[in-house]
């Protein structure tokens, strides 16, 4: 076991709005991290399983966390959650569905999918800021990773 304080981090996320305000928050945090970003549910996958044009495994590395948003164009953020918590390689990287969406059915579908946590996006920026540090913190510095 080892305490990671520097993770990967990947963005699954469509909306050009809100990947700007997420990079914002994540340097207003001090959340220092490596950020790769897609903007599709197959772009996510292709990624992940290193396909083109991600098949170079050190420019593309597998990331520590992914926060994945639901509604996403080609395969939607549920599809996506479920596809790699059914894989033996990927099913132990932390997934928080960062989303607007506040439909109960939503997050029963994501917890029962293995999501680790379901973040509703706040609409105020310092709210926002303030869960993006409470991430980085939790899954940058004081999570426990399973040794791989």
């Amino acid at each position: 076991m080892s305490i990671s304080k520097f993770i990967k981090i990947l963005l699954v996320e469509d909306n050009p709005d809100d990947i700007a305000i997420t990079k914002r928050a994540l340097k207003e945090a001090k959340v220092i991290n490596q950020l790769w970003i897609v903007r599709d549910g197959q772009e996510a996958l292709d990624f992940l399983y290193n396909r083109s044009p991600y098949n170079n495994t050190q420019e593309n590395p597998q990331p520590g966390l992914i926060l994945l948003d639901i509604n996403l164009p080609k395969v939607d953020g549920l599809e996506v959650l479920k596809e790699i918590k059914a894989d033996e390689q990927l099913k132990n990287i932390p997934i928080v569905m960062l989303t607007v969406s506040k439909r109960d059915e939503d997050v029963l579908r994501g917890y029962h999918n293995g999501c680790n946590s379901f973040i509703q996006k706040p609409v105020e920026f310092e709210r926002f800021v303030e869960v993006v540090r409470q991430i980085g913190l939790y899954w940058g510095l004081l999570n426990i990773e399973a040794a791989k």
